[in-house]
């Protein structure tokens, strides 16, 4: 052993602490142990008195010294500043440990050496590693197991840390034919542990594996028909794994290896068929693969297709057929939501800019925004329980499905259109649900092939909506969702009357259907019918709002926060047309019911203020009688937000105050100020303390979500009730020119972007060659322009900046102008693919007046600014007056060096500048 020592009195109030921690009961006790054992943190060689009480105190019960255990692997972290002495105490005695007769104490040091190796790497301990290779060969099988579990984790936890060079020699050398050997072990065990450990060495192109990859290959083919499930399952891993990341290494034998990961996805073991289904998605996730998927697109689909039936497993676990509406929520039901504050961007082109909101998928996951793809990316705890918190088989297939539709369309179609059709005709309400989570799934990629048939699909979903069973009830709902599109596509009034309508009414009736499983899905349907239809939605306002209004009496607490997402939708969807009296009066007296009910500090404020936000924009003038009690809490949570973080700041013991509540706040401050502009004044005149003082706060908080949320409020204030924000504007813009940075971390990129816009929005406020703006023109403009010229800053701050340097432009175009050949090419590439809109209008106003003032700026860019010009495709008359004087001013001024450069342009600017502008 070694010098360190324990101290007896320290060794007992240790030991007693552990004792005292066997007594659940009592949950002060509970609290003192928990606090008790933080502190005892700070001792520097605490580990040391735990890893004693594990292995030098046999008279101690086996439960003390386990526990010993665990407080060692969860302190792990503290060997790095242990002194040399304790550092050696704690690596023997794990070992010591290691080797105890008792298998509790041999797996918690077990537990003790993963988590210690990882920390110190085996470089730094390679005794350790030692032993446990040595391990491997003893003749009692238990040690031989436990040493092959802990290499398995490492291995799993750490592979780069395990091939590395140890005083000349590479570890992984002798450690993967070692494994290679043991792969054949009579024990089913070791055999499982050995091909596990091989696995994870194939991600990480370890050359010690990659010398011995053929034999791993054969091995693999050897273990395939293993009659031990755990065996097969980490074949079928050691596969996924090999077809991502050496595809080369399968494809020779990838007729062997389909038949092989067919026959497994059907294995009667659904550890086995889940490891094989993942194979498919990751086959399809890889375009470079298509080729080689294609032809196995008829056998594989159909077997895909049958992975998604509920396993009788699923069926227990759900409960399904409850009429379950009047039963509360368990708190654990409800997942942690984060709320990130909004964001100024633009809309371009290519997309259709409507980014959906976070929704339940079908195979459980809350898609959260650009999740459409990479289902494999997302962690458990973000799946909602559409089945179960655990990734399955049928999601897997479900995902795998997703994604061969995207890649495949059509070709997918055909090959499941009669299985497809089976299962959705079926008397067997399994297969019934089981085809339309399919059709669900397909929704995405198949949606050109599968359109020829929505005019029969969607009356017979429409139809499943009756269905006795609650399962199938809501997976209809989703899957109508994943085509409410093609439902609210004003094609004609047939279409409308036969498609939208009825799904309209249909997906109502699940919002309030006696299930809480079909209330979520058919409310997170629901908003999606809303976000696709839009507009479309305001004749039918008034059944919409009643049916939501009921919900907000009948829902739980878990299903009440989608209530508040469909709701703020439906506001974002349908816009003024909320204004209606009958509309303001049938909402907003459950609203302010729901608001006055929680408390500043409940976490369903959260949700509800951001729901309001969207329906004080919608409703605008008509939300002016509610607004008063509204703004003045906002400003009180502002203002309790503001001292609780400087009160964490002066104390950094404390727990850091949760942000959302502040920034959900600025942020409905925003959606009064947008819905109300200037007769919000007696509130903010009245407010104490004065919210604008506590805005300019905001601006310097530490947190960027916070900053986010106050430069979106700068700038909506400037559009709608200037007069009231200019006495204001000296403070503010010393913040807002610090917070234009170039390179601003991933983090701070939507601060940034914030303050950006804003900026602009405030000039154009402040009016032409306004004398007290002139004052910011040259540090904004001097920090604007390196963001648009930075190769590295983010495409939407490069389209805020030019914008904002446009706008500028317009209302100070002889401080600008002499700049316009640094910036000029910079500034037509950031904007030329942006949707037509006012902001895009204005920032283009500014490039004129400034090419007016210096035509010779914009001589070496002249091909990127007609280009730009003719992008346009509905110009405002006075900026298209504009591109037609500069224009033609460049064409009188040298007609001949005129032609000469618009001959060098491609054909498509040449012919537009001649169509349009006769130039």
């Amino acid at each position: 052993m070694t010098s360190w020592t324990p101290q007896p009195a320290g060794l007992q109030e240790i030991l007693q602490t552990i004792h005292d921690s066997t007594d659940t009961r009592n949950t002060q006790v509970q609290r003192n142990i928990t606090h008790k054992l933080n502190n005892f943190t700070r001792a520097p060689d605490y580990i040391a008195y735990l890893a004693y009480i594990l292995a030098c105190l046999p008279q101690e019960d086996d439960s003390i010294r386990t526990i010993a255990g665990y407080l060692l692997k969860n302190n792990a972290h503290l060997i790095i500043r242990a002194s040399p002495d304790v550092l050696a105490f704690v690596k023997s005695s794990v070992l010591l440990a290691f080797n105890d007769q008792s298998p509790m104490i041999r797996n918690a040091a077990g537990q003790d050496i993963v988590a210690f190796l990882g920390i110190l790497e085996p470089k730094n301990w390679p005794e350790c590693l030692q032993q446990l290779v040595h391990n491997l060969d003893l003749p009692d099988q238990e040690q031989q197991e436990a040493a092959f579990n802990v290499l398995e984790k490492a291995c799993e936890d750490y592979p780069r840390k395990l091939d590395v060079d140890i005083n000349g020699t590479m570890p992984l050398e002798y450690m993967i034919p070692k494994f290679l050997v043991l792969s054949e072990h009579p024990s089913s065990k070791m055999r499982s542990h050995a091909i596990a450990c091989l696995s994870y060495f194939v991600p990480i192109n370890c050359n010690s594996l990659i010398a011995h990859i053929d034999t791993f290959i054969a091995c693999l083919f050897k273990r395939a028909s293993d009659e031990d499930p755990a065996v097969r399952r980490h074949v079928c891993q050691a596969l996924v794994l090999l077809l991502a990341s050496r595809p080369e290494k399968l494809m020779p034998e990838m007729a062997n290896v389909a038949e092989y990961m067919l026959y497994s996805t059907k294995d009667k073991n659904e550890n086995v068929a889940l490891e094989a289904c993942e194979f498919w998605l990751t086959f399809a996730e890889d375009p470079e693969l298509a080729p080689y998927l294609h032809p196995l697109l008829s056998k594989v689909a159909p077997v895909l297709l049958d992975c998604m039936v509920y396993g009788e497993d699923d069926l227990l676990w759900l409960e399904g057929d409850a009429e379950d509406a009047a039963v509360p929520d368990k708190e654990t039901d409800i997942k942690p939501r984060h709320y990130g504050g909004k964001s100024h961007g633009f809309e371009h082109e290519a997309t259709n800019g409507a980014d959906a909101k976070g929704r339940v998928g079908a195979y459980g996951e809350e898609l959260e925004e650009d999740d459409d793809e990479g289902f494999d990316d997302l962690d458990d705890d973000e799946f909602a329980d559409e089945m179960s918190t655990e990734w399955n088989l049928r999601k897997c297939a479900a995902a795998a499905l997703d994604v061969l539709a995207v890649r495949f369309g059509a070709d997918l179609l055909n090959v499941l259109l009669e299985p497809l059709k089976t299962k959705l005709w079926s008397e067997e309400w399994l297969q019934r649900e089981s085809g339309i989570l399919a059709l669900g799934a397909m929704a995405e990629g198949c949606i050109d092939a599968v359109e020829p048939h929505l005019p029969t699909l969607v009356p017979y979903l429409i139809n499943m909506l009756n269905d006795p069973k609650p399962l199938v009830r809501s997976i209809t709902c989703w899957t109508l969702g994943r085509y409410a599109s093609w439902c609210t596509q004003p094609i004609s009034d047939d279409h409308k009357n036969q498609f939208f309508v009825p799904t309209l009414e249909g997906l109502l009736r699940m919002v309030l259907d006696n299930n809480k499983r079909v209330q979520e899905a058919g409310c997170s349907a629901f908003a999606t019918l809303e976000e696709d239809a839009g507009p479309e939605l305001s004749p039918f306002l008034e059944p919409v709002l009643r049916n939501l209004v009921f919900a907000f009496d009948k829902y739980q607490h878990k299903n009440m926060l989608i209530l508040y997402d469909a709701v703020g939708t439906l506001a974002d969807a349908v816009g003024t047309a909320l204004q209606n009296p009958t509309y303001v009066d049938i909402l907003m007296p459950p609203l302010t019911k729901r608001w006055s009910k929680l408390r500043d500090d409940d976490e369903d404020l959260v949700p509800l203020l951001e729901c309001l936000a969207s329906v004080t924009i919608a409703m605008g003038p008509a939300f002016l009688p509610y607004a008063g009690p509204i703004f003045d809490r906002c400003s009180s949570i502002v203002h309790s937000s503001l001292l609780q973080y400087q009160a964490y700041q002066q104390n950094p013991e404390m727990d850091e105050p949760d942000r959302s509540f502040l920034v959900v706040a600025l942020d409905l401050l925003s959606g009064l100020t947008q819905g109300l502009g200037m007769a919000l004044e007696p509130s903010i005149s009245q407010a104490q303390p004065n919210i604008l003082s506590l805005l300019t706060v905001c601006l310097k908080h530490p947190q960027a979500p916070v900053r986010q949320s106050a430069y979106a409020l700068v700038g909506d204030m400037a559009m709608n009730c200037f007069p009231l924000l200019r006495p204001y504007m000296p403070n503010i813009m010393q913040e807002l020119t610090a917070q234009l940075d170039p390179e601003p971390k991933v983090e701070f990129v939507s601060a940034c972007n914030n303050a950006a816009w804003s900026v602009g929005e405030v000039a154009l406020r402040y009016g032409r060659d306004d004398a007290e703006f002139q004052q910011w023109v040259n540090p904004l403009i001097s920090r604007l322009i390196p963001i648009l010229l930075h190769p590295k800053a983010p495409r939407s701050l490069h389209e805020n900046a030019a914008v904002s340097i446009g706008r500028i432009g317009l209302m100070h175009p002889s401080m600008v102008a002499p700049l316009l050949p640094e910036f000029a090419q910079a500034w037509c590439q950031a904007l030329y693919e942006i949707r037509d809109n006012e902001e895009k209008d204005s920032a283009f106003r500014g490039l004129c007046t400034l090419v007016q003032t210096n035509p010779a700026g914009i001589a070496k860019s002249l091909l990127w600014f007609c280009n730009a010009i003719v992008r346009w495709n509905q110009p405002s008359p006075e900026l298209n007056s504009m591109f037609q004087q500069l224009l033609n001013g460049f064409k009188q001024h040298d007609a001949a060096g005129w032609a000469a450069q618009i001959a060098t342009f491609p054909p498509v600017i040449q012919e537009r500048l001649a169509t349009r502008y006769g130039v």
